[in-house]
């Protein structure tokens, strides 16, 4: 069944406003999934906070201008379907990634992070992105380390005189026994 133009125009404006407020896109090529597995994508896909779309490419263009993911607009070609990340940058691509393990028939085509186009073979590092919560951690350890590491100078210090004082008295003990 065709869509109305009201229908496209909705389309259109549903994807434009996604993609305007996404950290990164992923386009796969999903032709040979069954129903039952696309359902169990998008079930995945709301699980990861990710939006998942079947867009025709005509209407995809049309979604991506003025958007960061403007770049994938030359590569939408064939039964494509778009994730983007609306938590972290890598939640996409580890979902297409981890999907793409278990069914050999979606294929990444096109990666987009920050406006920028990447292959489908920088799938695997852009899925490597930490989340928010582990960025956060890293970034907490490595601010702490040097506070330790302070601590752990100054505690030196009188750890040291200690020992010395305790060598010196037992050396006095000795001399006098």
């Amino acid at each position: 069944m065709a869509l109305t133009l009201e229908e496209k125009k909705a389309i259109v404006a549903e994807v434009h406003q996604v993609a305007a407020s996404a950290y990164s896109a992923v386009a796969a090529e999903y032709r040979g999934l069954t129903v039952e597995e696309m359902n169990e994508l998008r079930a995945k896909a709301r699980q990861s906070q990710v939006y998942v779309r079947v867009v025709k490419n005509t209407l995809a263009r049309r979604a991506l201008e003025n958007t960061d993911f403007e770049c994938m607009k030359e590569g939408l070609v064939g039964p494509l379907l778009l994730a983007f990340s609306t938590e972290d940058p890598g939640s996409a691509a580890r979902l297409i990634e981890a999907f793409g393990k278990e069914h050999e028939h979606l294929k990444p085509k096109l990666v987009s992070v920050g406006g920028q186009l990447l292959g489908p073979e920088q799938l695997k590092a852009v899925a490597s992105l930490p989340t928010r919560d582990e960025a956060i951690s890293m970034l907490m350890a490595v601010m702490r380390a040097p506070v330790e590491k302070l601590a752990r100078t100054l505690n030196a210090v009188p750890t040291k005189l200690v020992r010395t004082l305790v060598a010196l008295k037992e050396e006095k003990e000795k001399a006098s026994a």
